[in-house]
């Protein structure tokens, strides 16, 4: 595979933030070290997993701010692993993979992955796209309260269940119905994460008896309700999967 390196790749130092670590997961260890290179030299920290155990293991004892995870990796796969890391959190993630099938690209999104490279890549544009994805973390789910949610210009609380688009810093609430509502929350919980119609359908509307192409009308007008509010193409959907609350990448 061919993995070209040269000093004259532009870098992407302006747009990094200062000092993230990078946990690369790759059992070749020639890409770990060509990729760390770059990184490092845009102002990334680097830690090193040659199998998904070890994955797994680092993980938790680095707290990352992104993981680079290969799919074929020894001991625990990279689907494994990253279903792992998105049920102890929201920790940003992009596979890296040979394969350049649609199915696997389906399988990376439902699960909750970030991008997804196809190797062989250059090094730069692996930096570009770190780069992209920790910018959109910084934005993406932040906690405002026990019992409230922010996701981009969005906040929910839970408690009051009132949701509301900020506008110029000033909250503009939604006229939502309690279904709509609910999947908006269920959404934003995990924004980059693709949820099936059978979840939304058991989790927000529990007691209909409704089919799950139900989910769809409700969605259609949460985005509508959204969109009206001057919120764009949120819910996005996943022909065939499902729904996340923000666009794919």
């Amino acid at each position: 595979m061919n993995y070209h390196h040269s000093a004259s790749q532009p870098s992407f130092l302006a747009t990094t933030p200062p000092s993230a670590l990078v946990l690369i997961a790759e059992d070749e260890p020639q890409i770990a070290r060509i990729l760390a290179g770059y990184l490092e030299r845009d102002g990334y920290r680097t830690a090193f997993a040659l199998d998904g155990q070890e994955a797994l293991q680092q993980h938790l004892a680095l707290a990352p701010d992104l993981l680079l995870l290969d799919v074929q990796m020894p001991h625990v796969d990279g689907w494994g692993v990253l279903t792992e890391v998105r049920r102890r959190g929201e920790t940003p993630v992009i596979m890296l993979t040979a394969r350049d099938q649609d199915a696997d690209k389906l399988a990376a999104l439902r699960v909750g992955a970030d991008d997804y490279i196809i190797k062989p890549f250059n090094p730069a544009e692996v930096v570009a796209r770190v780069a992209a994805v920790l910018r959109r973390s910084r934005v993406r789910h932040l906690p405002v309260g026990g019992q409230r949610l922010r996701c981009g210009p969005i906040e929910i609380d839970q408690e009051t269940y009132v949701a509301s688009v900020l506008r110029d810093g000033t909250p503009q609430p939604l006229t939502l119905t309690l279904t709509e509502f609910r999947l908006l929350a269920h959404l934003a919980r995990t924004p980059r994460r693709v949820c099936s119609r059978l979840e939304l359908l058991e989790s927000c509307m529990p007691e209909s008896n409704s089919l799950e192409r139900t989910v769809d009308s409700h969605v259609s007008k949460l985005r509508k309700k959204l969109e009206e509010a001057g919120v764009m193409n949120m819910p996005a959907s996943l022909r065939g999967v499902g729904y996340r609350l923000e666009s794919e990448l």
